[in-house]
């Protein structure tokens, strides 16, 4: 088994996606011609959208996400923390940390995206080394 995506329930799909190219500079798989779906290009595992107004024609019903009350975060790892939350600002995203240095190694910044989702833009974990 592999983990395949994961799918954001949004309001308007391909503002969604509009967003994450300009704010964390991704690619797009595809949208479909519908707008309830697409994807974005991210390796291996996709990070997709689907419209709400479609999850509820499928019988389920999304809770609204909420970045101050988050059940889980998207984590982006960059080597530049400073200039990539610079550029999530700039493409819309609200600012819920600031860049910081973290005991465990790692530099971490936090924004919510325009439909409320919270977003970790972060440098790799650096290890102690042995010795």
């Amino acid at each position: 088994m592999i983990f395949r995506y994961t799918i954001l329930y949004v309001d308007d799909v391909g503002a969604s996606i509009d967003f994450y190219e300009r704010a964390f500079a991704l690619s797009r798989g595809f949208l479909h011609e519908s707008g309830d779906y697409g994807e974005l290009v991210t390796g291996e595992t996709k990070l997709a959208f689907s419209s709400v107004a479609l999850m509820r024609r499928l019988g389920k019903h999304p809770a609204k996400p909420d970045a101050k009350a988050p059940v889980f975060e998207l984590a982006f790892e960059t080597g530049d923390v400073s200039g990539a939350l610079r550029r999530a600002l700039s493409a819309g995203a609200a600012l819920v940390q600031d860049v910081r240095d973290e005991p465990w190694g790692q530099t971490t910044s936090y924004v919510s995206d325009p439909d409320g989702y919270l977003v970790e833009i972060c440098s790799p974990v650096q290890l102690p080394s042995p010795g």
